[in-house]
């Protein structure tokens, strides 16, 4: 049986993209199992019923991702 996870979209950002099945590319500040907010980049079904896979990045994560996206 699968670990039972937990999780609250505390903001939601952006959508970066929206594909032909309705589902969105979004950037959200996103607490998981009760643990503080990171900020996720992932695709979400409509109405954030179900997830893809995708990728959690702290303040220090996103602040440096965002010097190399800068200086690109």
């Amino acid at each position: 049986m699968a670990n039972e996870f937990h999780y609250e979209i505390v903001e939601e950002i952006g959508v970066l993209s929206t594909n032909a099945q309705g589902w969105q590319k979004e950037l959200n500040l996103v607490s998981w199992n009760g643990r503080p907010p990171k900020f996720d980049l992932r695709d979400w079904a409509p109405n954030h019923e179900k997830m893809g896979k995708g990728l959690t990045l702290t303040n220090e994560e996103l602040a440096e991702l965002k010097k190399i996206l800068t200086s690109m």
